[in-house]
């Protein structure tokens, strides 16, 4: 009932389509969706499905902007996905995103910070302030969209028993990798980030967002629509910076503008054009979330 009372007043591009249901004279209760074709992002990135397809870097960070894009649509619609994993983002022939699953979901009216309620979810996508707190926000489902980004970085299993005590879910792995300079242990080696410095500039990028978005308190976490944002600059950084040196070679003044008004020749994030020990170690990372980070918890496993 849940799925049908949200699914009926919604409509975009990058959630799965609810056609119907059967009647309560039926013998079993079912809901009718769209046929979507390619499976789940996780059987693609661990290679479990039928037909794995390897998913390059413009693949995965496409996929991050389109589910970043429907949950920003449901959080604008006063939805709390609440069960945001790469289990639930499903894929179409053309490898776009459809998010699924809303039988957790819950309307988040405006007038409230939170919602108090016995935490649900799977393990190691779950918002630790929610887990121990029952206190679930917009920001929960940020949480669990940073593991996402962590998943489309490294293509490892959210919860490994075979990893130490602290590092047994992905968020906690990150976070460990990151704090200790690590982070490049965790790129898939089917990215090659050590032959393109353009892109291992974006996955660095991508991996300090995703280090904003696993902060314990929720209210250090970026919302939705601010890791949307980040998201589409981090994939046309490539364009916008081509586009000022076309300019300067024109004889131009070597400053063009984006559809957002800003200067092209610029840097689009701060975090692009920093190496990854400044990245995450100086205290002129965005946000200093490093430091946020470590002063706000010395136990690595609230990230369960």
């Amino acid at each position: 009932m849940t799925e049908v009372e949200i699914l009926t007043c919604l409509r975009h591009k990058n959630l799965v389509s609810l056609y119907g249901c059967t009647s309560r004279q039926s013998r079993e209760l079912l809901l009718v969706y769209e046929y979507i074709p390619n499976g789940t992002l996780a059987s693609h990135l661990r290679s479990h499905s039928t037909k794995p397809t390897l998913l390059a870097w413009p693949t995965r960070i496409k996929i991050a902007i389109e589910t970043a894009s429907a949950l920003a649509y449901l959080h604008a619609s006063g939805i709390i996905h609440r069960d945001v994993k790469t289990n639930n983002i499903l894929l179409d022939n053309n490898l776009c995103v459809k998010a699924a699953d809303f039988g957790l979901s819950r309307l988040f009216p405006e007038d409230i910070s939170h919602v108090s309620t016995a935490p649900q979810g799977r393990p190691g996508y779950l918002d630790p302030k929610y887990h121990f707190c029952f206190r679930l926000t917009n920001n929960s489902d940020v949480y669990s969209f940073g593991v996402v980004l962590i998943e489309l970085i490294s293509s490892l299993p959210v919860v490994d028993m075979g990893r130490n005590n602290c590092e047994i879910t992905l968020g906690s792995l990150a976070v460990r990798k990151i704090q200790r300079n690590e982070f490049e242990e965790l790129v898939d080696p089917c990215l090659g980030i050590e032959k393109d410095s353009e892109l291992k500039r974006k996955v660095t990028a991508m991996g300090e967002l995703a280090f904003q978005c696993l902060q314990i308190k929720s209210e250090m976490r970026p919302s939705i629509d601010e890791v949307l944002d980040i998201l589409r600059e981090i994939e046309r950084e490539k364009k916008d910076s081509k586009d000022a040196k076309e300019d300067n070679d024109n004889g131009g003044s070597g400053i063009s503008k984006n559809k957002a008004g800003i200067d092209a020749a610029q840097p689009m994030m701060a975090s692009i054009t920093l190496n990854q020990a400044t990245f995450f170690k100086s205290s002129s990372s965005p946000n200093n979330v490093t430091e946020k980070w470590t002063s706000e918890s010395t136990n690595p496993n609230l990230s369960v």
